[in-house]
């Protein structure tokens, strides 16, 4: 008789990707908004996290509208770590937009188009309206099947019960289908949307705790409701006004929003969306959220952006903008002018600068030791020790890049962890930026186009 081989079967129903900021989960600050040194997976930068911290606390109390804040520092530094800090830390409600500089260059719509909808889809609006519900525990769903299919259609009766008192309902069949649909019985607590007729499974009640030898770990219990079946309840809805601009701006908008093909919206379509949105504010149906718009490498915006954005921070409904860069002195984008940052004077008059410093051999020990845990990987001290000299006089990102990588060579040769000799493995396979130059330097002449005379060749010559 054969061996039977058993397959092992693999769960595919969460698919993960570890990105360069997956490790982030806040700035990393407590109560008195002093940066921890080491928290929620941001290591150093202390006064700029404060700073950020600061900015975030602004925020929060509705105070820094239509301000500017530049994150200006040299590669590698953490700044958009510290964005993605600030987005995490604003909560999942405060609506955060992220682009980097160049994007506005590539889109089919004119910058000024672009920017704009970048701004609006950083502003919130928080809905709130009344509903009818009824909410209670199903004490029995009975449903009457005609003899024949298609004679008549079906009926039923639902029973609810709360704490204080019980009501039969009586079914239609769009109901019906409804509650086979959220596979509905007896014992579950449920709400149902009298406008619209949505049914919501909450849970099972404590009560029916003990039907069943049996539960699934994502078996939910909850309280029977209290009071009266039917109930007003107030829902509360965040959209962007950029989302209330793409439904409002065609026919299908909605389906425009999942495409992502929404194309210019004219100005008309926006001012009757702000008009109708004061109007709801004055009536006390919504408020305005304020978010976070962050625009990386903002040095490439060209001059009529950054004219755009002048003007856009003055308006009444503007995001907070948040652009990191890491040039120093270098020529503004249309324009043979140099200036910090390759921002326009009168633009960084507007913005509150705050600046990232290189991280110590200690950090980068501190980094490398999250990232490798948020990687997977098991590695030695020693070469934890080699990889951050490798990191400390090469740079961060490289020495994170050869993480994976070095991981992948200790398994070839079937090791748990990783040690020194898959660090230098890899550190021989992949050159830094140095070794690249120095390689570059070497071998110039055997590179096509090369740019670099040599001595007793004629200029003439050279190939631009």
């Amino acid at each position: 008789m054969g061996e039977v081989k058993v397959l092992e079967g693999k769960d595919l129903t969460r698919i993960e990707r570890i990105g360069a900021h997956s490790h982030i989960r806040g700035l990393g600050l407590d109560d008195a908004l002093e940066a921890r040194k080491n928290s929620q997976g941001m290591v150093g930068q202390r006064s700029a996290r404060k700073a950020a911290g600061v900015i975030l606390q602004m925020i929060k109390d509705g105070k820094i509208a239509g301000r500017a804040v530049l994150l200006a520092g040299q590669p590698g530094t953490g700044k958009t770590a510290i964005a993605m800090g600030m987005a995490k830390a604003l909560g999942e409600e405060a609506p955060f937009a992220m682009m980097a500089g160049s994007e506005i260059f590539s889109l089919e719509m004119s910058k000024t188009e672009a920017l704009t909808q970048a701004f609006r889809k950083a502003i919130g609006v928080r809905i709130k309206e009344e509903t009818e519900i009824i909410e209670g525990e199903v004490v029995e769903v009975s449903i009457d099947k005609p003899a024949s299919s298609g004679a008549a259609s079906k009926t039923g009766k639902l029973t609810l019960k709360t704490t204080e008192m019980e009501t039969v309902y009586d079914l239609g069949s769009k109901m019906i289908e409804n509650l086979n649909k959220e596979k509905i019985q007896s014992g579950d607590i449920v709400t149902i949307d009298k406008a619209s007729g949505k049914i919501t499974k909450l849970g099972r009640s404590f009560a029916r705790s003990r039907d069943y030898d049996a539960m699934g770990p994502q078996t939910k219990f909850v309280q029977c409701p209290e009071g009266e079946l039917q109930k007003r309840k107030e829902v509360v809805h965040v959209v962007s006004l950029h989302e209330i601009d793409v439904i409002n701006s065609r026919s299908q908008g909605f389906l425009a929003l999942f495409a992502g093909d929404t194309g210019e919206i004219r100005p008309e379509v926006r001012e009757q969306i702000d008009g109708k949105v004061a109007e709801w504010r004055e009536e006390g149906k919504a408020d305005i959220v304020p978010g976070v718009l962050f625009i990386d490498e903002v040095h490439m915006l060209d001059i009529e952006c950054f004219s755009f954005l002048n003007r856009a921070l003055e308006q009444d409904m503007a995001p907070i903008l948040v652009v990191a860069t890491n040039r120093g002195i270098t020529r503004i984008r249309g324009t043979n002018y140099k200036s910090p940052h390759g921002i326009p004077i009168d633009l960084l008059d507007r913005l509150l600068i705050i600046t990232t410093q290189p991280y110590s051999e200690e950090e980068i020990r501190q980094i490398l030791d999250i990232r490798c845990e948020e990687e997977d990987v098991e590695m030695t001290d020693e070469a934890r020790d080699l990889l951050t000299k490798i990191g400390h006089e090469t740079s961060l990102r490289y020495a994170i890049h050869l993480i994976t990588a070095a991981s992948l060579a200790s398994l070839k040769r079937k090791a748990r962890e990783v040690d020194i000799e898959d660090i230098s493995r890899v550190y021989s396979m992949f050159v830094d930026v140095k070794r690249s130059t120095q390689f570059l330097m070497e071998y110039q002449e055997q590179f096509m186009f090369n740019e670099i005379a040599e001595p007793d060749q004629d200029d003439s010559l050279m190939i631009e």
